[in-house]
C-alpha cells in the first residue's frame, strides 16, 4: 500500500466526460501525483498499480452491491432484482453460495478440454465469411465466437443466440462507466428478457436432463435448496453477462491492436508459440474490463489522500496495467514482454475474481489462433476499432477487415 502521510488532502475531480474520452491520458498525468481520483459524480478512482492490487483483496473494502444502481433510480423491477441476486455484486456467504454450484462449469480440466470444440467453432464462422474477403470483425466474428461457446455450455439453442446476445449487450451497459438513469427502461426490458429465458431453459433442464452444465446445476440446486429461485436465475444470466461482452470486447481490442503492429501480427503468423503471450499482452495494454467496485468500510488513506468511509472506489486496472511500477515501458506495445505477473490483473483477484478467466483466455487464443492460420494476409479495412469506457466493461465498435483469397 501507498506511504500514509499525516495530512489528509482531497483527490483531484475529474469530469467523468473527460475521462472518457482521454483515460490513458489522464491517468499517465495524474499517476506520479496521486494515487486518487475523484469523478464528478462522487466515484474514488484508485490508478497506481499497488494500491489496485491491494485493495481487491483488503478487508477494509467490500465487493460494491447495489450503491450505483440506487444512485441511477433503480430500487425495483428484473433489472433490481438481477443485481440483487447476481454472485458479482454481493459479498462474504452469500457470494460463496451463489459462486459455488458454478464452479464446476470452469474447472480447469473441463475447460482446456474444450480447446478443439473452440477452435472448430472460430474456423466454422471464419468458413461462413471467407469468400467475401472482408468481414465486420465484431458482428461477425468477435460476436460469435463467445456466445457460441457459453451458449453450448448453457444449452442454448443456436436459433435463440442473436437474440440472448443482443440482450447481454443491453444489460451489460450496467456495468460500465457511462450508466446513467436514460438507459434505465432498456436495461429493465433486457433484464427481464434474460431472467424469462433462463428459467425457461432451467425448466427445461428438470424436465428433459442431459448429461451437461446446466443438468448438473438444476440438480445440486434442487438437492441443496441454498439458492431462492431468483438467486439460481440471476446466476444463469451473469454466465451469460460474463461469458459472452466481455470477451467479444476482448477478441476486437486484440485482432485490431495485433493488425496495428503488423510485425508482431506476424510474427504470431509465423510462430504460434507467441499467442499466449499475445493475448496477454493485448489484455493489458487495453482491457476489455476497465476496473473492478468496491465499497470503502472504513476511512483508508492512501499516500496522503482519503478514501472515506462508506464510499464508492473504482479499482483501475485500465490505470494500473499501464504503471511503470508495474511494467517496463508500459505504453509499448509488446507481445514478447518478460514482466507479466502471474495474475492478470484484468480478471480481479480474491474471492471475486473472474469465474471464467480461464475460458476468456482459451476463447482468445484460439479465436487467434484460427484467425493467424486461416487469414496471416488478414488487415485493417479502415480505422483501428474504437473502444469507449474508463471503466466497468467497455464497449467496442467499428472493426472492419479484409483479407486476400488465393486466386
Amino acid at each position: 500500500m501507498s506511504k500514509t502521510s499525516p495530512v489528509l488532502f482531497e483527490p483531484v475531480t475529474v469530469p467523468a466526460a473527460k475521462l472518457e474520452k482521454h483515460p490513458h491520458q489522464i491517468f499517465r498525468h495524474y499517476r506520479p501525483l496521486t494515487p486518487l481520483l475523484k469523478r464528478d459524480d462522487g466515484v474514488y478512482i484508485a490508478i497506481r498499480a499497488e494500491d489496485v492490487q491491494t485493495l481487491i483483496t483488503d478487508a477494509r473494502t467490500r465487493q460494491m452491491e447495489t450503491e450505483i444502481a440506487r444512485s441511477r433510480g433503480v430500487t425495483s423491477g428484473p433489472l433490481f432484482q438481477f443485481l440483487q441476486n447476481t454472485m458479482l455484486l454481493s459479498n462474504g456467504p452469500v457470494h460463496r453460495q451463489r459462486r459455488a454450484p458454478l464452479s464446476r462449469a470452469f474447472a480447469f480440466e473441463f475447460i482446456t478440454g474444450l480447446r478443439p470444440r473452440i477452435r472448430a467453432i472460430a474456423d466454422d464462422i471464419i468458413d461462413r465469411c471467407y469468400e467475401q474477403g472482408e468481414m465486420d470483425l465484431i458482428g461477425e466474428y468477435a460476436s460469435w465466437l463467445p456466445a457460441r461457446v457459453i451458449c453450448t455450455i448453457l444449452g442454448v439453442r443456436e436459433a435463440h443466440i442473436a437474440a440472448v446476445t443482443q440482450h447481454v449487450y443491453s444489460l451489460t451497459r450496467v456495468f460500465g462507466s457511462s450508466f446513467s438513469k436514460e438507459d434505465v427502461p432498456e436495461l429493465q426490458t433486457a433484464a427481464d428478457e434474460l431472467m424469462c429465458y433462463a428459467d425457461d431453459l432451467l425448466q427445461d433442464r428438470r424436465i428433459n436432463p442431459c448429461d451437461d452444465f446446466l443438468t448438473s446445476y438444476a440438480d445440486g440446486l434442487d438437492k441443496s435448496q441454498a439458492l431462492s429461485h431468483g438467486e439460481a436465475l440471476a446466476q444463469i444470466v451473469t454466465l451469460l453477462l460474463a461469458g459472452i461482452d466481455t470477451t467479444r470486447g476482448a477478441l476486437a481490442i486484440q485482432t485490431s491492436l495485433l493488425l496495428e503492429h503488423r510485425q508482431q501480427w506476424d510474427a504470431v503468423c509465423r510462430d504460434s508459440s507467441l499467442i499466449a503471450g499475445a493475448v496477454l499482452e493485448c489484455l493489458r495494454y487495453e482491457p476489455s474490463v476497465a476496473s473492478f467496485p468496491r465499497v470503502a468500510l472504513e476511512d483508508i488513506r492512501l499516500d496522503g489522500v482519503l478514501l472515506p468511509r462508506n464510499s464508492v472506489v473504482s479499482l483501475s486496472t485500465l490505470s494500473a496495467m499501464r504503471d511503470p511500477a508495474l511494467y517496463g515501458d508500459p505504453d509499448i506495445f509488446n507481445i514478447k514482454r518478460s514482466d507479466q505477473p502471474r495474475r492478470q490483473l484484468v480478471f480481479g483477484g480474491g474471492v471475486h475474481q473472474c469465474l471464467g478467466n480461464i475460458l476468456a483466455k482459451v476463447e482468445l487464443e484460439e479465436g487467434l489462433a484460427a484467425l493467424a492460420a486461416r487469414l496471416p494476409n488478414l488487415e485493417l479495412d479502415g480505422d483501428p476499432v474504437t473502444v469507449q469506457g474508463s471503466g466497468g466493461i467497455r464497449t467496442v465498435k467499428n472493426l472492419r477487415v479484409r483479407w486476400r483469397r488465393p486466386i
